[in-house]
């Protein structure tokens, strides 16, 4: 039996809550354990804040979006935290051991106060598929659905208006999203961050379908770069892990586009849309498994550690090996798209 915080800590991400649901299941019914949450990812873990998780608490969350215990980009070693003030709190509400949900960020966060002592076993949560040791993490699967819904409907427009339709996902280093939303919806460009291309390149890729009577269709990653540009394109300061907040790269793309092909152009941001709603259904079975072997991951002590996705199976790596590079897409999944292009 022991006492088990949980947090939720970065962007939000379809799935969260069936986390939470299942790791606080397996942990009273297999092991008699108590859970609670800390509220507002990191934050709550250093002011204290807090709220009870028991049975009742859990009831029908795994299909809900969203995170029942809130969550912020908080840095829990940066000014206002620190170890000892964690730890403190920790032993003031009796917790034993926690289990962090999040992305890189917060992996990275969580490596700090495992290497500081603090009993932690880590979830892995990204929309953006780029934590490196898991093969796939929740919330993937639910914003490249939402994205090729949301882009077959703007090929619609662009076939009545006779425009090129640009579409915005998310992928700040890595062009997951971008790359399996393009392909799922024929685009004739797919630009993501690993990979530069011209904008003669680009402007090519949409001049060719555009004379065959197509509606030319880019779908580009938010940390695109161009052969013509030095870093993303990013206008909104910084997040709470001093990294820059991309978007826009689409707006950017469509006056150019439009000026040297003579072809209008419309750009949609698809942002935040992304994360919101309902997990699929893939999601919900990913997240619930990952949630119960957390639990079981605490019970062995594996402390340091992260669950993730090796095949179907669920294994345990170390916080160093989730972290240690991201996941891109590399040259040979890219390459199948280019042969769509144009």
């Amino acid at each position: 039996m022991a006492r088990i915080g949980i947090l939720t800590s970065g962007g939000d991400c379809p799935g969260l809550n069936a986390v939470i649901r299942s790791c606080v299941l397996r942990g009273i019914r297999v092991h008699g354990d108590e859970f609670v949450g800390f509220t507002d990812g990191w934050l709550g873990l250093v002011e204290g804040n807090t709220i009870n998780l028991d049975w009742m608490s859990v009831r029908g969350i795994a299909n809900l979006g969203g995170t029942i215990l809130g969550t912020s980009r908080f840095s829990p070693v940066g000014e206002g935290g620190g170890v000892d003030r964690i730890q403190a709190n920790l032993r003031a509400g009796g917790v034993d051991a926690l289990i962090v949900i999040g992305g890189e960020g917060t992996m990275a966060a969580a490596k700090i106060l495992s290497d500081a002592g603090i009993p932690i076993v880590g979830v892995p949560k990204t929309v953006d598929n780029d934590l490196s040791a898991t093969d796939f993490s929740f919330g993937f699967h639910t914003a490249v659905e939402i994205a090729t819904e949301a882009i077959d409907r703007l090929k619609t427009t662009g076939q009545s208006h006779h425009r090129c339709m640009i579409a915005e996902v998310m992928g700040r280093h890595a062009g997951w999203i971008a790359l399996y939303a393009g392909m799922a919806t024929s685009a004739h460009a797919i630009l993501i961050p690993e990979q530069t291309a011209t904008l003669d390149e680009i402007c090519d890729w949409v001049e060719g379908p555009f004379k065959r009577g197509r509606t030319p269709l880019v779908v580009v990653a938010e940390g695109f770069v161009s052969a013509e540009m030095t870093e993303p394109h990013s206008e909104r300061g910084l997040d709470g892990f001093n990294r820059p907040r991309l978007g826009g790269i689409g707006e950017q793309l469509a006056p150019v586009i439009e000026e040297r092909t003579g072809i209008e152009t419309r750009s949609t941001t698809l942002g935040h849309i992304q994360r919101g709603g309902a997990p699929s259904a893939v999601d919900r079975v990913l997240a619930t498994r990952l949630g119960l072997a957390a639990v079981d991951a605490i019970h062995d002590r594996a402390w340091g550690k992260m669950v993730a996705t090796r095949g179907d199976e669920i294994v345990r790596v170390s916080l160093a090996e989730a972290v240690g590079k991201l996941k891109t897409v590399p040259q040979r999944r890219y390459d199948e798209a280019t042969y769509l292009f144009g």
